[in-house]
Order: C-alpha cells, then structure tokens, then sequence
C-alpha cells in the first residue's frame, strides 16, 4: 500500500499553518479574559503538544471545560460507545461528553463558560460525526450568547471533490446533519459557516461565529500534500488512507459484508465466506478505478479491545479483497465504494445469501434510499455514480459563498 508522505510536527506547520497554530503563535490574545470552553479529543494538537495543555498553561484566560465527542477526549472508544464524563488527569480540567446522555452541551455545562473553541480533525465524509457535534454545539452558544469559534483545519480528503447522494431530511441523524453529499469538500469552518448561512439548524442567527483560517492550505490538497503528521481520528481511521477509503467503504460495513474491522487494515479490505475473492479483484480492476488496485487474500477478523470488540466473521478466516491505493491524489473513495456495492449484490446473487441485513443504519449513511433501491436492482456502480451527478453539482455550486480557501 502506498504511504503519505510524513514529516515532523514542527516542518509540516511551516508548510501548512492549522487554526490552533496560527492563535498559538498569536500567544491566544483573542481568547484573553475569557473563560474557555474546548470542543476537542485526540487530533487537537499544535506540534507535539495538545492545545488543552497550552490553553491551561496560558496566562490571562481560564480553561474550565473539555467536552468530548464520539470515541472520547483521547479517541479510544469504540464507533458508537458511550462516552462517560470525568476529568483530565493532566490538566485536572472537567471533561463533558457529549456522546452519552446528551449530544449537545446542556445549559448547565455552559454555566462557567463565555467563549466556545473547537478544534477536532474531521476527515471530510458527512456521516463522520465530528461535524454533527459542532453543529449542536453552535446551536447551544447561540442559546445562551456565547461566541463560537471554529479553529480550521483542512479537509484530509481535499476541496475537490464532491460526490455522493445529497441527505434526504426524512433520514437525518446524527450521522448525516446537513443537506450536502457525502464527501463535501469542505474544512470544518466552512461547513460552520454554511450551517449558519443556509440555516440547516434553528436558532444560530444571532450567534457570534468566527473562523481561524488555515494558512498554506489549497482546494486541491489532499493530506498527503499537506507534510502534515496523521494523527488517528478514531480507532479505525489509524491513517490517512484508511481515512481515504472510509467513504466508499464505510458504506459497505453497513452491509452483511466485513469491512477490515478487526483486522490492522479497515476500510482498505472487505470479504465474506460467500464471496470469490479472485473474480471480485478482477472485476475491480477491470473497471480501471483511478488510484485503486485489488488483489485477493483471506483474513481472519480479530476483537480488539477498544477498537473492534465484534466485527462481522469474527474468528473466521474468510475470501476477501484488499484495496491498494496506488495514487491518493487521483483515487475517488466513493466510486471505489458504489463499484464494490454492485460487485457484491451479484456475487450475493450468485451465492444466493443476501447482502443487506436490517437497512436503517445503511439508510443513514447513505443519506437517502435510493442507493440501496439502485443495489438491489443491479445498476452498475458507474450508474450510481451518475445518478448523484446533477444534485453534487448543485451543492458545489451553492456552497461557493461560505468557501474561505
């Protein structure tokens, strides 16, 4: 598999300045005075240090709450657990989840607070639910007239591409907010923008939002033009081509197929006992994806603690594909992903299993359930393809206005 390119903390920040850089370099004066509230985990980091840790160490402002979102402050719950409150043990802050009892900071959890920071690694995909996060948490500052500001950092995906199904509003969740497409191309600053601007949510006319723009950072740039150090933004997004692939594949999970779960590679391999993992490849790679190879293998999916307690088969060596990503600037996750979805429907076929279980979570995912319609009647994964062109071009061309980069 092909690698992005890594370089230290401190020579990836002079080739690309992240919102948190740039306020640190301006020793946080337009946070002096206030009392601070930080939307964080893992990924919020400025060179080798967490910004938690140089907020609470900064004169003239006070850090008196962590809130933690989906997999936690530290990023180690599994995909869907609960995430308890508690306290940071290094900076002896309150930490408040927010993916537990409430998504949304609560009244009480603002009490002590004047001004909200957020500062998370997304990886682009609308159902990744950092995004979900600010959003709820931009409607709770404007309800109690705390200023919001979004430290930006950029899209490991890039700004060009825009692809996938736009979100039906009779299927939002959690994991699909906001009427766009499933890869966006869009930094969280821009979608922060946008969600006030087009309204997406009640009540954020009157918020006070402000953006820490990139420095360095262009439409074009995937993460590995970036020089900057991947940090895992969940347990099974370890590296930026597992963040890459995530897309197409994360679609695929939500099928009665594995995903890589439970095995050192998510999203990057996928299989089923039912599966010739032989024609599979050869039908993919047929198809002449750009950036993307297939080969065979068999694998035997794993509980990992914290990570993968109970993928599908697990215990079971199965037939599966293992996708190489052989050009990351030309490789699009969610053709890969329809090609994959429409090779299985006809190998399920073949094999007389079925490839969907229950359906509400793929419905979710996809944002509509015309994918799924699609699968089960056999279109080819370039028609699907086709079928969201016209509704990603609207988007593209509606999101211009709140694009800062």
């Amino acid at each position: 598999m092909a690698s992005p390119s890594a370089r230290s903390p401190a020579r990836s920040e002079a080739a690309i300045v992240t919102g948190a850089a740039a306020l640190s370099a301006a020793a946080f004066a337009p946070l002096a005075g206030h009392r601070i509230g930080l939307i964080t985990n893992q990924t919020g980091r400025v060179g080798d240090e967490h910004l938690a840790d140089l907020l609470r160490a900064t004169p003239g402002l006070r850090l008196t709450a962590i809130f933690a979102p989906e997999h936690g402050f530290r990023g180690t719950a599994e995909a869907g657990a609960s995430v308890a409150h508690g306290v940071d043990r290094k900076t002896g802050v309150p930490v408040r989840s927010l993916y537990g009892a409430t998504r949304k900071p609560t009244p009480a959890m603002l009490r002590d607070i004047d001004l909200l920071v957020f500062d998370i690694q997304d990886v682009g995909v609308r159902f990744y639910t950092y995004i979900s996060t600010m959003g709820l948490a931009m409607q709770a500052a404007a309800a109690r007239r705390i200023p919001f500001v979004v430290l930006d950092r950029a899209n490991p995906l890039g700004g060009a591409d825009v692809s996938g199904f736009m979100l039906d509003t009779a299927l939002k969740s959690f994991v699909g907010q906001y009427p766009m497409p499933i890869v966006h191309g869009m930094t969280v600053g821009e979608i922060a923008r946008m969600i006030k601007g087009e309204r997406w949510l009640d009540g954020l006319d009157g918020l006070d939002l402000s953006v820490v723009e990139l420095k360095g950072w262009r439409r074009g740039m995937r993460w590995h033009e970036t020089q900057l150090d991947w940090i895992p933004t969940s347990p099974n997004v370890p590296t930026f081509e597992t963040a890459l692939a995530y897309p197409g594949i994360g679609l695929v999970g939500e099928t009665l197929v594995n995903e890589g779960r439970g095995t050192p590679h998510p999203f990057l391999r996928f299989g089923a006992p039912w599966l010739d993992a032989r024609i599979a490849a050869d039908a993919l790679n047929a198809a002449a994806l750009p950036g993307a190879r297939f080969a065979p293998l068999r694998y035997k999916p794993r509980s990992i603690p914290h990570v993968a307690a109970d993928p599908r088969f697990l215990g079971e060596e199965i037939p599966g594909v293992q996708i190489e990503i052989a050009d990351a600037s030309a490789y699009r996750p969610l053709d890969v992903g329809m090609h994959v979805l429409a090779h299985l429907r006809k190998a399920s076929r073949a094999a007389s299993v079925p490839l969907f279980g229950k359906l509400t979570m793929f419905h979710a995912t996809s944002g509509t359930k015309r994918l799924h319609a699609m699968v089960e009647r056999g279109a080819s994964g370039s028609a699907i393809i086709a079928s969201w062109a016209d509704e990603a071009e609207r988007f593209r061309r509606r999101r211009e206005p709140y694009l800062i980069y």
